[in-house]
Formats: C-alpha cells, structure tokens, sequence
C-alpha cells in the first residue's frame, strides 16, 4: 500500500504550471515535523517535502494557499529519474490525491510565518 498523510506550513507560495496538453500542475513545499524524539537542541527535525497537485485541486491550491498557510495532504510517494546534461537525476515527492487548507489564509500585512526558512536559505 503507498498512502502518504502531511500536516504542515508551506515555505514559500505555490508555483502554478500548465502542460503543453493545457492539464493544470501547482508544486509546493510543506515543512513536516517528524513524531519522533527531540534532536540535541530541543527541536524537533523538520523534513522538507515537495508535493504535485494536478487539474482542479491544482487550481484551488495556486489560488488559496501562500506561505507559512498549513496544509494537510493525503497523497502516494512517486520516486522518478530523468537525464538533464548527460547527469541522471533522481526525485522523490507526494502526489496529491486530497489538499485540505487548515487554519486561516495570511492577512495582508500580517507577518510572516518564517518559523520554517526554506533549506536552500
């Protein structure tokens, strides 16, 4: 069975794609704690995991969903490879089958949750 469940806050907004067969895509990265004991500083570790949503439930979360906003995701585990340069690459990620927007949207002007910097920052 290949079910994956996420509860977290996205690290940055959503980005929103149309194939070439005009089918909608919108990417977006939840920062997920682990259930498991504290590392040595106290803080929980923090995994950083790309999720796909397509066709409609990619349009609602390119429209509704922004940084630091929690999401909960129900989707499968997809591992791929694809050559760019002559270097395979390998990539793992969530598909989404259901997105769930939890808490409230950020508010203009209200600071940011920057609790979770994206990695490369």
């Amino acid at each position: 069975m290949n079910k994956v469940i996420l509860i977290g806050n996205l690290t940055r907004d959503p980005e929103h794609r149309t194939t070439q067969s005009g089918t909608s895509q919108c990417s977006f990265t939840p920062a997920v704690e682990r259930d498991r004991a504290k590392a040595q500083d106290g803080k929980k570790p923090v995994d950083f995991i790309t999720v796909i949503a397509w066709r409609n439930t990619a349009d609602l979360c390119a429209r509704y969903l922004t940084k630091g906003r929690q999401v909960a995701v129900v989707g499968v585990w997809q591992n791929r490879e694809y050559e760019k340069d002559g270097i395979k690459r390998y990539v793992s990620e969530c598909i989404a089958d259901d997105v769930q927007f939890l808490g409230s949207p950020r508010r203009e002007n209200a600071p940011a949750d920057d609790d979770y910097p994206f990695p490369d920052e």
